[in-house]
Order: C-alpha cells, then structure tokens, then sequence
C-alpha cells in the first residue's frame, strides 16, 4: 500500500472517531438527563438486568462484524461504568488488595474508572455498604476448586443486605520472579490456596522442594518476591503488573477451568429481567423428610434448583438455594407465601452462568 493510501485510511478513522466522540457524548449527556429523575424518584443506577439486556441486544444486532461477543461486552460495560460515575459517582468495597481476583471481579463489572475501596475482609465489606459509605461490595462466594466461601455465607445471614448480580472470573495464576532461571530460585510466596492449585507445575519444575512462604494475598507475595533475591511468587497477572513483576509463566494451574463466582451487594432489589436466579438461605426444623418436603414443592411449581449447599451459622444448620427465576415470579411467590418464616431472601439477580 502507498502512503498516500495509508493516509486516506487514517484520515476516514480519525473521522469515524470524531463521529464516536460526538455520539459518546450524545449518550452521556442523556445519561445525566436520566440520573436526574433516577435522582428525584429514587431509583437505583446500577441496572444490571438493562444492562445485560442492551448488552444482548447489540449483540443479536451484530451481523458479520469483527466484534464478537466478549468484545462488545468489555466496551459497553466501560461505556456504562463512565455514564455510572456520571450520573452518580459511588465507592465499590471489595475484598482486598488491590489486585486480587476480586479486584478484577469488581473492575469487571465497574470499569477502571469507578472509585473502589479495598477491605481487608468480607465482614468488613458488608459494613462499608451496610454503613452506606460504599454502595456497592463485591465478594467471592465460591469457587469451583474449594467450594463455599463460608464468611460470606454468615455475612449473608448476619446483614440485611440484596445480591444485585453476580460475576464469573477464571482463576489463573502465574509464576513471576526477577530471576532469569528457575534454579536460582530459592524460595516462593504465594497463598496457601495458591500452592495448593499449582501443584504440578511446582512438581514438574523441581520446585514443589523449596522453601514456600504463604501469605494473605497473591499480591502481597508479588511484592515480596519483587524486593527479595532469589524468591518467586505465584499471583494473578495483574499482581505482577502491579509491581512489575517479571512472569515468566502464565497460566501455570492444575485444573484449567478453575472458575470463582463473586457477588454484587448493596441495598436495592432488582427488577425482573427475564433471565434471572434468586438465592436464599434456608433454615428448616429439625425433623425427618422436612428437607425433601420442602425442595419437592420446587419440582412441583416447576421452579430448577441449581444449586444446594448446607452450612453451620451460629451452631445451626442453614441451606444456601439457588434456583431459576424472579422473586416476583408467581411460582416463586407461591414458595415465599408458604415458608417465608424458614427463608431469608437474599436477592434476585440476572443470571450468568447456572453453576461453575
């Protein structure tokens, strides 16, 4: 191609980003318009059911573009983070620290401009969005390796508090170290969890021998292996970014499909989406078929379980439901009507994924 040809393909994109700039902005000054009656009626301006909802849209409307679906979700999703702190800025509390899985978790869904908060645990979490100084909080409650996060069970239990969404993140992990060669590697930091997800790669490496250090995140072991000779850690990518931590190995897990699944919390119910799963708590008597009873009055409104974990709250024993559908949802309501004395309602929410 001739640099004049080269010069007329430059100049028609920076004429589309000139046409971009101009519609963006168009957006978002009728974004400001809807943040004031959101404003004066009291209305929440995280929508996660409208935005899945455009998300979809747009995406049924993309017809042989280069866009796929992934790529047109990381767009609109910044694109709605923007008109968010427009309308109304608000802090995100999430489980630290910065750089942790459930940073990325609440980047993901809030953008990289949204001011975040970091909580050095899921109680404290819970009490920046109860004491209202975050709107929002993210936590983990599972993940596919180690199951049921109990603290955020009991959190669940203890504050009053909705799930507005959920958010799916695969677990990798990579090994990074100011060391060019493995064998000058002395010892390695990481969590403990960690370790045990990267067995082995360690073993295959002859690693699996040396000193390993845990500690309380995978960021502060990217840190730690930064400022120390010989050592290494296993973190996220975005730790060693952070500290610009050379990698020199992604993605070094056992189970390539480590997947954990973090919740969205603050202090509104979302509106029906039509794609969406409810999750409760459940504490039911003590005697013989109550359990069986009760889910088989599910199988009856036609209403899909797709999740059931029993938990110890408080020395009692509790059921952590998830199932198909809005809370709003006649069948569903049937259910409350009947038991809402045994259930906490935890939240409706549109649904990602049925089960990691």
């Amino acid at each position: 191609m001739t640099e004049q040809g080269l010069k007329e393909l430059r100049d028609k994109l920076d004429k589309i980003d000139n046409q971009l700039l101009e519609l963006i902005n168009e957006r978002m000054e009728l974004v400001h318009q809807v943040g004031v009656v959101k404003a004066q009626s009291g209305g929440a301006i995280y929508r996660p059911e409208r935005e899945k909802a455009i998300i979809n849209r747009l995406v049924s409307l993309n017809k042989g573009g280069r866009l796929n679906k992934k790529a047109i979700e990381a767009l609109f999703l910044e694109i709605f983070a923007i008109s968010r702190n427009i309308e109304l800025p608000e802090n995100i509390a999430y489980l630290g620290p910065e750089g942790s899985f459930t940073h990325q978790a609440a980047e993901a869904r809030f953008g990289a401009m949204s001011s975040y908060i970091s909580i050095g645990s899921i109680k404290g979490v819970f009490r920046e969005v109860s004491t209202k100084k975050a709107k929002f909080g993210v936590i983990p409650i599972e993940n596919s390796s180690n199951g049921i996060v109990s603290d955020t069970i009991n959190c669940l239990s203890s504050y009053n508090l909705k799930i507005i969404a959920e958010v799916i993140l695969d677990i990798h992990h990579t090994f990074a170290s100011t060391c060019d060669k493995v064998n000058d590697i002395k010892k390695i930091y990481s969590k403990d969890i960690a370790f045990d997800q990267c067995h082995n790669f360690l073993e295959n490496f002859g690693l699996d021998e040396i000193e390993h250090i845990p500690v309380e995140s995978t960021t502060k072991a990217a840190k730690l292996a930064l400022s120390e000779p010989n050592s290494a850690a296993i973190c996220s990518h975005v730790g060693a970014k952070l500290y610009n931590l050379p990698i020199l190995f992604e993605n070094i897990e056992d189970i390539d499909n480590n997947r954990t699944r973090f919740f969205i919390i603050s202090d509104f119910d979302n509106a029906p989406s039509g794609n969406d799963k409810t999750s409760i708590l459940v504490k039911l008597p003590n005697t013989p078929g109550t359990l069986v009873d009760f889910l088989t009055e599910f199988d009856q409104e036609g209403i899909n379980l797709t999740k059931i974990k029993s938990h110890i709250v408080e020395g009692v024993s509790i059921f952590f439901i998830d199932f198909d559908g809005h809370r709003n949802d006649d069948n569903i309501k049937k259910i409350f009507d009947k038991h809402g004395k045994n259930i906490k309602f935890l939240g409706s929410y549109v649904k990602e994924i049925d089960d990691i």
